[in-house]
């Protein structure tokens, strides 16, 4: 009978859980992921894309959008049409060889656009489209 009571408290003693390589291995998940992730920066508005058959998917760089009420929004953050040049002009200076892309509303005027498109060309982009979503 002792036997049977004495193993049954060596068994109790020993029940210990090491948790020191899972955390170790969620930090190294945790590491991995952080590097892996990519940011896409977006123009903080919502706007209604017009489609287009030719649409293409694109890294980008900097996103410029231009609502519906024609308002240009950079960074989430609203700014005046002509201050979109000396912006844009301050990201290409930080970001050597950057593109842009101007999420347009299908709502909003052309003229706002073009002046967006042409302020973008005069900072020093050349690599600037307008973004459209595929239809269907």
């Amino acid at each position: 009978m002792r036997s049977i009571r004495s193993t049954r408290q060596r068994s109790r003693g020993s029940t210990e859980l090491n948790i020191a390589p899972l955390i170790d291995m969620v930090f190294i998940l945790l590491i991995f992921f952080l590097v892996t992730t990519s940011f896409v920066k977006e123009s903080g508005v919502e706007v209604k894309r017009p489609a287009a058959q030719t649409a293409e998917e694109q890294k980008t760089t900097l996103i410029i959008g231009v609502t519906s009420a024609n308002r240009v929004y950079m960074e989430g953050k609203p700014i005046d049409v002509r201050a979109v040049q000396a912006h844009v002009e301050r990201f290409a200076l930080k970001n050597p060889g950057a593109n842009v892309v101007i999420a347009a509303d299908k709502e909003s005027r052309s003229g706002t656009v073009i002046q967006v498109l042409d302020a973008c060309r005069l900072a020093g982009v050349r690599d600037v489209a307008v973004a459209a979503s595929r239809p269907g």
